[in-house]
């Protein structure tokens, strides 16, 4: 079984995967009487055939190490994932090769992060690594399936970095 080492989360490394989704160090603006800070536009959401809507998902947490065994995309729809808690999550991506995933790469958030996958990316499943496991999501309603899966003939192991800060599960 292959290794994974979790990265933390950057912007610029998940850009070819989607947006991270988190506060600015500064807002774009101030609203709600100066109580406010509006950070605006922070992912790209992007439909075919249908509309934005938004569910609430319950996961129940995983623990370090990790078994990969699959990954799944979406192609008629970005998906943002938004936790309700300020715990880190386990965020899992994958370049498509010619309709199949390549080596896959693993992110871990920090506490107010959230990710937004660009419509088409292969992507891990809803992975939180504390409890509760409870994230707002946004993506396409509509007709149609809008979910592949691939299934890897050898599993991957994600593991956490050791350079990495303590608290992971």
């Amino acid at each position: 079984m292959s290794e994974i080492v979790i990265q933390p989360l950057t912007a610029k490394a998940f850009a070819p995967f989607g947006n991270v989704i988190a506060l600015k160090p500064e807002a774009d603006k101030i609203i709600n009487q100066g109580m406010c800070g509006r950070h605006h536009d922070l992912a790209v959401m992007d439909f075919a055939d249908g509309r934005a809507g938004i569910s609430m998902f319950n996961a129940q947490p995983r623990s370090l190490p990790y078994t990969l065994e699959m990954v799944e995309r979406h192609p008629d729809g970005s998906q943002a994932f938004i936790p309700m808690t300020e715990h880190a999550f386990l965020v899992i991506v994958a370049k498509d090769l010619s309709g199949k995933p390549d080596t896959p790469v693993a992110f871990q958030t920090l506490p107010g992060q959230a990710i937004n996958f660009h419509r088409n990316t292969w992507h891990g499943v809803l992975t939180p690594l504390a409890a509760p496991g409870i994230f707002a999501v946004v993506d396409r309603i509509g007709d149609g399936a809008n979910l592949e899966e691939f299934w890897f003939d050898t599993a991957y192991q994600v593991v956490a970095d050791q350079n990495q800060r303590s608290g992971i599960p």
